[in-house]
């Protein structure tokens, strides 16, 4: 399956598209042949289910090198799975006028928790400041930790310049505080290792970079870690009794979980295990190295965030002299059929930080199913739009 000839889309940061035909038959042909319902019942169909479900979290523990499976649970996407892990730390590991970190390039699935809880239960908040190219500068980190640092939360990758932050130097620096991971981004892309990066929870999306449907996303708590959960019901686990089970993954697994989307996830991640998952950085990055090298030819154009660096996500934020970023992403759209975002991405934090708030930026976001044609065929349209 492949988009359409006439459109090309750039906007691989809200969602991947299109995706690898095998999660595409996976979902179509479960839809058909069973019930959907695992851990319910013990006929085929239930076993069916729960197969799928535990082959996903398998793979998915391969991926993020956790050594037990079962510290993985599912969620809809990763903000759900980031407002559980922050909210569930409050009240436990998190008091009210505790410390914590995060950066200035945060998305709003980070920032309004935390502004929830800096305003509702006086929580601090530090933010790592960036670079001149705005990249995180991961060595304020010691100078900004305090005796009552309890949880440094840090997005991996920037869905707004594509900066990806050093997460093993995160973690040898973040002392006894709860060190979280905002891997929306990056998983599937970059490598993410639990053990050696020192995480103790990793949220992930499905249908990002992890080639899965809309619907899907998780997270990796560590071994000895428990958060409140925020929904209780039924689990298909210890139904005798009416109180939340207390262990992974069902702690947070209540309610018919989304098997036809979580298989295709498992598909997703099964055609990047067999691709190669430098294959494809390679290939995404080679196109943002092509897309800058031909901005800077143009007159007109001012790009945000890192150059040419090998740890940047395949994401450019630009704007265009003159021209609103929501004029040029309707002229893409409607003239060239090419799909981007324009606007502040839901990360005005990390608009203010490299100073293109309130307007934002038109982003292209490009992903291993475009290629060096596309990205020629967006320089060309951008090229025209200039010189209108």
């Amino acid at each position: 399956m492949s988009a359409e000839p006439s459109v090309i889309y750039a906007d691989n940061a809200a969602t991947s598209f299109p995706k690898p035909p095998g999660v595409v038959e996976t979902v179509c042909r479960l839809l058909g042949t069973t019930s959907l319902s695992p851990g319910r019942s013990a006929h085929a169909f239930s076993l069916e289910s729960s197969r799928h479900i535990f082959d996903t979290r398998e793979l998915l523990a391969e991926l993020f090198n956790c050594p037990d499976s079962s510290r993985i649970a599912f969620t809809c996407n990763v903000t759900e799975a980031l407002n559980l892990g922050i909210f569930g730390l409050f009240g436990n590991r998190l008091q009210p006028g505790d410390h914590v970190i995060t950066t200035a390039l945060e998305h709003n699935s980070v920032m309004r928790p935390l502004r929830y809880l800096e305003k509702t239960a006086d929580i601090k908040i530090s933010l790592l400041p960036i670079d001149a190219d705005g990249r995180v500068m991961t060595s304020e980190l010691a100078r900004l930790r305090r005796s009552n640092t309890k949880l440094i939360v840090i997005n991996h990758a920037s869905n707004v310049t594509g900066g990806v932050v050093d997460l093993e130097a995160v973690g040898r620096e973040k002392g006894d505080a709860f060190f979280m991971v905002d891997a929306a981004q990056s998983a599937g892309v970059f490598p993410l290792d639990v053990e050696r990066m020192n995480i103790d929870m990793l949220a992930f999306t499905g249908h990002k970079s992890l080639f899965g449907p809309t619907g899907t996303g998780g997270f990796y708590l560590r071994q000895g870690v428990m958060l409140r959960p925020m929904k209780m019901g039924g689990t298909g686990s210890n139904s005798e009794l009416e109180s939340q089970p207390d262990f992974m993954p069902d702690c947070y697994e209540s309610g018919t979980p989304n098997t036809l989307g979580i298989a295709g996830l498992g598909a997703g991640i099964s055609f990047i295990d067999k691709t190669g998952i430098g294959v494809i950085r390679a290939h995404e990055q080679g196109l943002r190295r092509l897309f800058l090298e031909g901005l800077r030819r143009m007159e007109h154009i001012t790009v945000y965030g890192p150059g040419n660096d090998s740890q940047c996500a395949a994401v450019v934020s630009l704007r265009v002299k003159g021209k609103s970023e929501s004029e040029v992403a309707h002229i893409l759209d409607r003239e060239f059929g090419i799909t981007v975002r324009a606007g502040l991405h839901c990360a005005p934090a990390a608009h203010r930080a490299i100073g293109s708030f309130p307007a934002g930026t038109v982003r292209f976001s490009f992903g291993y199913f475009n290629t060096e044609s596309d990205v020629a065929t967006c320089l060309t349209a951008l090229d025209m739009i200039v010189k209108k």
